[in-house]
């Protein structure tokens, strides 16, 4: 099964981008769909983006569309977000998920793999 590690997070001013990096390992890279998840402090974990086994379907949730953007590098075994004109209300733990279903589902159980999570904070 794969594993999976983010790492790029940090703190960033209002209007500031960021680059998420999730590096997998353990398995196949390009067998597995990708997502993005968020969760803020006190709310649900919520759907951020997901990307096809090849990388050349994607689907965004309307809240980061036209300012994130998700791709992969099958060689490397990394997925990337990245993330453009943050907002405070971007301020979350990001997490990368992947599933080995082709669809591009937004919901949790959908993804079977996840990992540590990295933190974004946006400061106004």
């Amino acid at each position: 099964q794969v594993q999976l590690a983010e790492s790029g997070g940090g703190l960033v001013q209002a209007g500031g981008s960021l680059r998420l990096s999730c590096a997998a390992s353990g398995d196949t890279f390009s067998s597995y769909t990708m997502g993005w998840f968020r969760q803020a402090p006190g709310k649900e974990r919520e759907f951020v983006t997901a990307i096809s086994k090849s990388g050349g379907s994607t689907y965004y949730a309307d809240s980061v569309k036209g300012r994130f953007t998700v791709s992969r590098d099958n060689a490397k075994n990394t997925v990337y977000l990245q993330m453009n004109s943050l907002k405070p209300e971007d301020t979350a733990v990001y997490y990368c998920a992947a599933r080995r279903g082709s669809a591009l589902p937004a919901t949790l159980d959908a993804y079977a793999y996840w990992g540590q999570g990295t933190q974004v904070t946006v400061s106004a």
